[in-house]
């Protein structure tokens, strides 16, 4: 399922082998509107459009320099040349200048002259993404996924003026007014599960001394944030995100019972939290929303969903008249008469705004150029194109590649339908709205496979195939049956045999990240004393390192269930199921309501009988170190 195509790398023509798919997904365009970057995810080039014949005008081929194989791997990888990598975002200067992001933990970030030839790379960190110039070109924000941070890089050199610490998986961001402020989303929330108040921040960060000025929380059950975009002045910033409703137990969905979609609003001048519009419908879900953008004449707001396959284009005048009505507390609809109502009424944007139906599935990146919407459909491999100054246009579609079939690959198609919010009674969810990209939410759900009125933690689904039974408590039996309730009990929607084993494809086919807390790949000193540490509190007794799959995999698991006196109020005297501790750096918070923030309050603070390994005698020094060898695996 692969193909060979035809790439410009420094002028000249080459033949590479491609990804079977483009995903397309990030979008730019240069400072004249007529050509336009999108990003290849999965094809490791940067395609060029010509936006005036519609057409492929070039690929620019993506090479991480900064991680050349040496040694041994050279030999497996030709001689120490620099590995292809795949872009996770672009951004375009004043001047024509392209600067790409790409590769995992040794991320980089590329500079392309205007005509495509490459100039400057310099390594970013783990998983750098979404990259933003600043408007006089000079500098270039780049922020770090699962180093939770925003690289500050000279725009010219590539060399690195500041690194800012925000909270955690940054995952989009955009220039206030005037370029003073940076706000930046942060996918996931970074509090305890067991607060009155759960939920995601944006992070606002002042450019002109390269420091967060402060964390902005969004609504309670606020997650999965994917999108931030501007008004053409930077007056007002927009933020798409999923917006749970975890207090409830999950026994509906009718009027956005489990989750909502949220479009946050806020001031571009001040990074002061205005408020949150649901974009939603009374009687059908506009699920996992994603890229978002302001036309350049300021009057249509623009949504991308890429659970529901359309886009929103909401009348930004009437909307924000709306917002300002509602916080001088006059009446707006039935529902909404001051600002605290607003997020909660699902009849906020009735006639205000319109919902597009696009011909393909996953749309993600959204652009405008003059009067024209751009939108990248991840799993269809095209552009979706409509006009704005037509209400009554349809969407047309660019290719970006050969027609896409996905019956005959379970593990893409089961990609889709794990985003896909169609596959939900009214839409209102996808499975990635509580396992984004097959992890967790980091909010405690109160299901009903093992009684009411005790929530737990959403799990990542990273190795369940190879650990089974699954879920907290060990309630199913393997990941299969999960699969399969889900559908029933979360979907609210009896499917086909074939999408459930597309969904166990997918979900088998997931790969851990490499830990943050790695240095070149290698355990620390202070994992490695960590690791004999583990060893010496017993932890490897329930974790045992030798416990692999029949790919090699290291489980660290021993597939028990026990009883550590970790239940609480209806849990009490529970068993839990070991988990595999792979990728749990990526998991917090702890234990299963989550009422441990970081690795050290579980080893520590919530252990007070040596229950969970003999820990309690642990210096403080030697806690940090175990924590590390965790957080490590």
């Amino acid at each position: 399922m692969k193909r060979v195509v035809a790439v410009m790398v420094i002028g000249a023509a080459v033949c590479v082998e491609a990804a079977s798919y483009v995903s397309p997904e990030c979008l730019a365009m240069t400072p004249d509107g007529k050509r336009a970057y999108v990003t290849s995810a999965t094809g490791g080039r940067l395609l060029v459009l010509d936006l005036g014949n519609a057409k492929i005008a070039g690929e620019w081929l993506l090479k991480n320099e900064t991680e050349r194989p040496r040694g041994f791997w050279s030999s497996i990888f030709g001689g120490g040349e620099a590995r292809s990598a795949d872009p996770s975002g672009v951004a375009v200067a004043p001047d024509g200048t392209v600067f790409v992001t790409g590769g995992g933990a040794g991320g980089f970030v590329q500079k392309f002259t205007a005509g495509g030839t490459p100039a400057v790379q310099a390594a970013a960190g783990h998983t750098p993404l979404a990259p933003v110039v600043s408007p006089d070109g000079s500098t270039l924000y780049v922020p770090c996924r699962f180093d939770s941070c925003v690289r500050v890089f000279d725009a010219r050199t590539l060399s690195v003026r500041a690194t800012v610490p925000v909270l955690r998986e940054p995952t989009a961001a955009v220039l206030g007014a005037g370029g003073r402020l940076l706000f930046v989303a942060n996918m996931l929330p970074l509090c305890r599960a067991t607060n009155a108040v759960v939920a995601a921040s944006v992070t606002v960060i002042d450019t002109s001394a390269d420091y967060a000025v402060k964390h902005v929380m969004l609504p309670n059950g606020s997650t999965g944030v994917r999108g931030v975009g501007a008004s053409p002045d930077g007056k007002q910033i927009y933020v798409t995100h999923t917006f749970g409703r975890y207090q409830l137990p999950t026994t509906q969905l009718e009027r956005g019972w489990m989750n909502t979609a949220g479009l946050s609003v806020f001031n571009g001048e001040t990074g002061a939290y205005i408020n949150t519009a649901l974009l939603d419908d009374v009687d059908l879900g506009a699920a996992n929303p994603w890229g978002v953008t302001v036309s350049p004449d300021g009057k249509h707001l623009v949504v991308a969903h890429a659970g529901t396959r359309e886009l929103s284009v909401i009348d930004r005048t009437e909307f924000h008249a709306r917002l300002d009505k509602a916080a001088r507390n006059e009446k707006v609809t039935e529902v909404t008469k001051s600002a605290a109502d607003v997020p909660n009424d699902l009849s906020f944007l009735v006639s205000v705004r319109r919902r597009v139906k696009l011909d393909g599935d996953g749309p993600r990146g959204v652009m405008v150029v003059g009067n024209t919407v751009y939108t990248a459909l991840y799993f269809a491999d095209t552009l979706a194109v409509l006009p704005l100054n037509d209400a009554s246009a349809e969407p047309t579609t660019i290719a970006l590649g050969a027609p896409v079939d996905l019956s005959k690959d379970r593990v893409r198609r089961g990609e889709m339908l794990w985003n896909d919010g169609t596959m939900c009674f009214q839409h209102w969810q996808s499975c990635a709205s509580c396992h984004p990209e097959g992890r967790m939410d980091a909010l405690n759900w109160d299901l009903l496979n093992d009684g009411i009125g005790n929530p737990k933690q959403s799990k990542s689904l990273i190795y369940t195939h190879l650990t089974p039974p699954t879920m907290v408590t060990g309630i199913r039996p393997d990941l299969q049956a999960c699969n399969r309730k889900g559908i029933t009990h979360i979907q609210f929607l009896v499917r086909p045999e074939e999408d459930a084993l597309c969904l166990d494809a997918y979900t088998m086919s997931l790969k851990p990240e490499m830990s943050p807390y790695r240095v070149n790949g290698e355990l620390s000193a202070k994992a490695k004393q960590g690791e004999r540490l583990f060893k010496r509190a017993g932890c490897a007794e329930c974790h045992p390192g030798d416990k692999v799959g029949p790919q090699g995999e290291r489980l660290y698991t021993n597939l028990k269930k026990y009883n550590l006196g970790l239940g609480i109020g209806n849990e009490e005297g529970r068993e839990f199921d070991t988990p595999t501790l792979i990728e749990v750096w990526r998991t917090a918070p702890y234990l299963y309501d989550g009422r441990a923030l970081t690795m050290q309050e579980l080893l520590k603070e919530c252990n007070l009988q040596d229950k969970h390994g003999t820990t309690q005698n642990l210096t403080d020094e030697e806690i940090d170190a175990l924590a590390e060898f965790v957080l490590s695996l």
